[in-house]
């Protein structure tokens, strides 16, 4: 079907479009308002740790303590400052990534096809529409070829609805699942049939990964025992001291030290940055969460063609059935090859898209006897369907000659030609040698139906067989490594691809796939059930001749025998396949929209080897966020049982420290943690590792125990430090200022220790984080300063220490820290 003859395929001219922005508007929802800033302030005075600064001010404002009330008002203003500055960072990151997955649309503008953010679509515009794409407007159809939209998201109806008629109208938000089209948008944005039923996508929310409800358990966890610990403290000081608002402040130091705060700001920055340095590499994240899976991948699925192959087609070889002989395209062709290549090229979409519809029609131009294409118009159409497929195209000019021609899958076409057993027989022997070849190869068909009226299926119509079409597209150069690297990394690679076995074999020893002679067909794997199936994948290499179901299932079973399910695709019947897989990963280039859609990542290039990195990435952000995490935790407990000891136990010193010295420590860890450990470099040995199991809890109990018991050592080198000061007889002050020193110094040592559990300090020490010496150096002048600048020492109720007592103070802190840097290989902790 085509265009009305006055019709003129320009597309708006950039005036045109202006203006029909100006009248119309944009191609966007009102929805829902977002005021991230707003929306972190309003959660930022929920916080507990929020909640606690503001009681521990006033409490010091009724008792006349009015410096360390100005103080903590100052922590106060410090830390809303430190979160909102982190939720900033997550939020751009996020919107960066947001604006990349906004969906794209081809338009005709000024007389060329262009790519363009659908938002950017104007009433008039003439929008390109392929198989795969979701409509991004509201439309009717001024052209159309084998045109087919699912409209379900409307309706509710599951079957595809043909549009191939002139004025057929189409909705935002519906699917293409077949052939290609011009529509003229004619309502966008909240005009649009789609917006005026209230489908946005505002409605939808995501809930907490299964990592996201760890921590916030935990931290749920550590806060109601800071509540319970806060009433004991407070009524063991009330009894003691009768004084009401004394006994809270102390219960309020023992509750700040308990509440680990950092976790879920660690957790949110981790993954907002993580996603915004991949998305730096090439790699779309969509959902924040996957980079939680990705260190876990232990299989990746891959398709063929684009993805291990240039996706460059080339024709290389015919097969002239009456013949019976392999011929290379040149323009010395006989006139039974010539046919061949004609009826292969009648058998393609009129303006092809495909990159083997290209190859034919460039072919038949540049070797054909005549270019008969200006003289005939597409009148009907089949399109690809069936197991395996084929589609079949129908031509007449205006003398009423017609042409019914047909291109597919070897087998469709021989399935519906008369040939004999044996001619059968010398094709498939014909194929083979060409897909050995690392060809893939096509089935050609003739038909001299002249019926009025077409059948049902295009398998009904008698064809006669005129030969094979054989295409070269060569793998990538690159390919090989990365295979060689996945490997390395305890990756299985299995294909996934609708090409026949031999065609798969002969790229997949090319780049040197293990269990390459190992092939499962679509058929077959349909015919087995779970157990048997279940089996199969693990030992299989290649999937060949696969359509969605069969697609479906591999993954599902591979999931059920306990994998980590990568999955790349682009097109539509991928769709299921990578919806189900752990990490669906689809081609910014030649993907679908649906593809995207359905993936979770999006490979911006096309090149698998930035999954390489992904992976990498993946295995890295967990790393750094579990050793962030761990620091908190080791770090946490000195200053809970240094405040906590002294209280209950009702030493000389009780309250050794105060308030504003635990809101100190807060200050110095918080950066610390979301900080450093976030810009930690990629270890070298990350990739030669197994991926880590997936398993449901974020520490195994041996990495727990390592840093309860990292924090318990620190804690008893704090309470040495305690009564070495007491025994020698010194006053609160200077027991104060040698136990805060030794703190300190423990945990800047702390922070250098955990960037590795399995490589020594003077190893990691030459990672190169340019944020460890700069947050150190900071910390350390701060102490510097709090002792040289006297006021403010007094504030802080230190003394000034000599020497000696400084460099116990500091050594105490790096002996109960690194008393395990030794062991640390042999132990292998991590």
């Amino acid at each position: 079907m085509s265009s009305p003859a006055n019709s003129i395929r320009r597309g708006l001219t950039s005036e045109e479009v202006s203006a029909s922005r100006s009248q119309y508007g944009e191609n966007r929802f009102q929805g829902k308002k977002e005021s991230g800033f707003w929306d972190a302030l309003r959660e930022l005075v929920k916080e507990p740790m929020l909640i606690l600064l503001v009681s521990a001010s006033t409490i010091y404002f009724l008792t006349g303590a009015y410096a360390e009330g100005y103080f903590m008002l100052g922590a106060i203003v410090v830390v809303s400052a430190i979160s909102l500055y982190q939720d900033t960072r997550s939020r751009n990151a996020l919107a960066a990534l947001k604006s990349l997955t906004q969906p794209h649309s081809k338009v005709l503008r000024d007389g060329s096809e262009t790519e363009i953010l659908s938002e950017e679509i104007v009433t008039g515009d003439w929008l390109v529409i392929e198989e795969g794409s979701r409509i991004q407007a509201d439309g009717a159809v001024r052209e159309a070829h084998d045109f087919f939209v699912d409209e379900s998201i409307l309706t509710g109806e599951s079957l595809a609805v043909a549009k191939n008629g002139f004025d057929s109208p189409v909705f935002q938000g519906t699917l293409v699942t077949s052939g290609r089209a011009i529509i003229e948008a004619t309502a966008i944005g909240s005009r649009t049939r789609l917006a005026q039923i209230g489908a946005s996508l505002d409605a939808i929310e995501q809930g907490d990964t299964p990592l996201q409800t760890q921590i916030n358990s935990f931290v749920k966890k550590m806060a109601i025992l800071g509540g319970a610990v806060f009433v004991l403290v407070w009524a063991i000081n009330f009894l003691r001291t009768k004084v009401v608002l004394g006994s809270l402040l102390k219960a309020l130091t023992l509750a700040m030290s308990i509440l680990p705060e950092e976790i879920p700001v660690a957790f949110t920055t981790f993954m907002a940055l993580g996603a915004w340095r991949l998305m730096n590499m090439g790699i779309i994240v969509k959902r924040t969460q996957t980079i939680e899976t990705l260190g876990s991948a232990t299989v990746i699925c891959t398709d063929k063609t684009g993805t291990i192959t240039e996706n460059k087609m080339k024709l290389s070889g015919l097969y002239v059935h009456v013949r019976d002989e392999v011929v290379e395209p040149s323009a010395a062709l006989s006139e039974e090859a010539s046919a061949l290549l004609a009826m292969a090229m009648w058998s393609s979409e009129p303006e092809p898209f495909d990159p083997m519809e290209v190859a034919l029609h460039q072919a038949y131009q540049d070797l054909g006897s005549e270019d008969r294409r200006a003289e005939f118009k597409l009148t009907h159409e089949y399109p690809l369907d069936g197991k395996p497929p084929m589609m079949t195209h129908v031509f007449e000019n205006p003398q009423g000659e017609r042409i019914v021609a047909a291109k597919g899958a070897p087998e469709a076409i021989m399935a519906c030609s008369r040939l004999s057993a044996d001619e059968k027989s010398h094709v498939l022997t014909v194929i083979d040698s060409l897909a050995s070849r690392g060809y893939r190869v096509l089935g050609v068909g003739q038909s001299a139906y002249s019926g009025a009226g077409f059948p049902q299926r295009q398998q009904q119509i008698p064809f006669t067989f005129v030969g094979l079409v054989a295409f070269n597209d060569p793998p990538k150069a690159n390919i090989r490594s990365v295979f060689q690297t996945f490997d390395d990394a305890g990756i299985q690679v299995k294909i996934i691809t609708g090409d026949n076995a031999a065609t798969t074999q002969n790229i997949a020893r090319q780049i040197g796939l293990k269990q390459a002679e190992h092939v499962l067909l679509g058929e077959e794997l349909l015919a087995m059930d779970e157990p048997e199936l279940r089996q199969k994948v693990m030992r299989t290499g290649i999937f060949a001749r696969m359509f969605p179901e069969a697609k479906l299932r591999v993954v599902n079973a591979l999931k059920a025998q306990g994998q980590i399910v990568a999955m790349t695709g682009d097109g539509v019947n991928d769709g299921p396949a990578l919806k189900a897989a752990h990490i669906g990963i689809a081609m910014g280039r030649k993907g679908t929209e649906i593809a995207k859609q359905a993936a979770s990542l999006i490979l911006v290039d096309d090149d698998l080897s930035r999954m390489v990195d992904a992976v990498a990435m993946g295995r890295k952000i967990y790393v750094s966020l579990k050793n962030a995490i761990r620091y908190i935790i080791s770090i946490h407990i000195p200053i809970i049982l240094c405040v906590f000891i002294p209280l209950v136990l009702d030493w000389i010193y009780p309250n050794i420290f105060t308030p504003v010295h635990v809101i100190f420590f807060e200050l110095i860890m918080g950066p610390t943690c979301s900080i450093i450990y976030e810009n930690e470099p990629l270890q070298k040995d990350l990739l030669s590792q197994s991926p880590r199991p997936a398993t449901s809890t974020f520490f195994n109990a041996k990495e727990l125990s390592g840093s309860i018991l990292q924090g318990l050592v620190i804690t008893l080198g704090m309470l040495f430090l305690y009564q070495y000061a007491v025994r020698n007889g010194y006053n609160q002050e200077l027991t104060r200022s040698m136990v805060f020193i030794g703190l300190l110094s423990a945990n800047v040592c702390l922070t250098l220790a955990n960037r590795s559990f399995t490589q020594p300090v003077w190893q990691t020490i030459r990672y190169k984080n340019y944020l460890v010496p700069l947050i150190i150096g900071v910390t350390i002048t701060l102490v510097t300063l709090i002792y040289l600048i006297d006021p403010v020492a007094r504030f802080f109720e230190l003394a000034p220490v000599n020497i000696r007592q400084l460099m116990l103070s500091i050594s105490t802190g790096a002996l109960v820290t690194w008393w395990g840097e030794p062991f640390k290989k042999s132990l292998g902790k991590r």
